[in-house]
């Protein structure tokens, strides 16, 4: 008889949808709250957003363990900066560790697709979209994990960012307003949910703005 050896992976894919759009003065950052694992629901209610530094937030799709093992990183290096230079990090400046701390691993990488979202220096909002090794980018709005294929072209049809390669380069922020923002971002994943059997059960949106940081809640389909 021929030998059957198991066809273990280091990685998983815990599925889970990420959304974030920046706006002039505020950013909206979203994901489910649903933990997949194939056919079976791990959890429903798991957040996928973290909080990095007083003005930027993360929210992670792909393996989760990955994801945990990422944020745990960037929390440790994130305290080193604060202990040196006595103050917090910006968000680009944390898109840019973020970026650096993925490409280290490229060789072994954190299967983690992650949205970066939050307010630069001057209050506008920033987002900024990876992949798997490091490669970003700032966008006015983005989305990873499961459900993004589904989400994107809606995304895109409503808000048409400009082409990066026109000059002058137009600021990358979206022309909605902290209100329409939030409703789309409910529309997308009410959308979503029909289509994806990995997003659903619950949605979490941050909204950050120069008052500071707060949540709201959504159901979405629980089948």
């Amino acid at each position: 008889m021929t030998k059957q050896h198991a066809n273990w992976s280091p990685y998983d894919n815990n599925g889970g949808s990420c959304v974030a759009i920046a706006g002039a003065d505020y950013c909206v950052i979203a994901a489910d709250t649903r933990m997949s694992t194939g056919y079976n629901i791990l959890t429903r209610d798991y957040s996928k957003i973290s909080q990095l530094a007083e003005k930027c937030v993360m929210a992670s799709s792909g393996f989760q363990a990955d994801v945990k093992a990422l944020q745990k990183v960037l929390s440790a290096k994130h305290l080193t900066y604060q202990h040196q230079h006595n103050k917090e990090m910006s968000c680009p400046a944390m898109a840019q560790l973020l970026s650096n701390t993925l490409y280290y691993k490229r060789f072994f990488p954190y299967y983690a697709f992650n949205v970066l979202g939050g307010l630069d220096s001057e209050g506008k909002g920033c987002v900024f979209t990876y992949d798997a090794v490091g490669s970003y980018e700032r966008v006015g709005y983005s989305s990873q994990g499961s459900g993004s294929t589904l989400i994107m072209p809606f995304l895109d049809n409503q808000l048409k960012s400009p082409s990066p390669l026109l000059l002058p380069a137009k600021d990358a922020v979206t022309p909605l307003s902290e209100t329409e923002a939030v409703d789309l971002v409910k529309t997308v994943f009410a959308s979503a949910t029909e289509r994806d059997i990995y997003t659903g059960d619950n949605l979490e949106i941050v909204i950050l703005n120069a008052s500071g940081i707060r949540r709201e809640y959504m159901d979405l389909r629980k089948d």
